[in-house]
C-alpha cells in the first residue's frame, strides 16, 4: 500500500488543514458568524437569515460539523447547532500560532 498525501504531514497540520478547508467558504463563515453572535443554540434560524435554501446549509452545516466547529443535538424532529468549544479553542490556537510565527518587519528574518 502506497503512501498518502496526508502521510507526509504531521496530525497538527492536517488538522490545521482540515480546519481551513472547512472555512473555504463565505456562507460557512457567515454559519459560525451566527452562531457565535446569537450565544446560544439555533435550528431553524440560518434559512431566513442567510437567504440560501434548506439543503445548501444543510451541506455547509454537514462540512463545519465534520470539521467539529459545531455540534449538534436532536430536538424532536429537529437538530440544534451551536459551537463546538473544544474544537473552536484548538483552531484558534493552531491559527495563532502559525500567524506568530512570523516575524514581520524584522528584518533578519528573511
Amino acid at each position: 500500500m502506497g503512501i498518502t498525501k496526508k502521510d507526509l504531514f504531521s496530525p497538527e497540520q492536517n488538522d490545521l488543514a482540515a480546519g481551513a478547508k472547512a472555512l473555504g467558504h463565505p456562507a460557512r463563515i457567515a454559519i459560525l458568524q451566527y452562531l457565535v453572535a446569537a450565544r446560544a443554540c439555533i435550528n431553524g434560524d440560518l434559512v431566513q437569515e442567510l437567504g440560501l435554501a434548506q439543503a445548501t446549509i444543510s451541506q455547509h452545516l454537514r462540512e463545519l460539523k465534520a470539521a467539529g466547529f459545531i455540534q449538534g443535538t436532536i430536538e424532536g424532529t429537529s437538530v440544534s447547532y451551536c459551537i463546538n468549544p473544544e474544537r473552536w479553542e484548538r483552531i484558534k490556537s493552531e491559527f495563532l500560532e502559525l500567524f506568530e510565527s512570523y516575524c514581520g518587519n524584522d528584518p533578519s528574518c528573511c
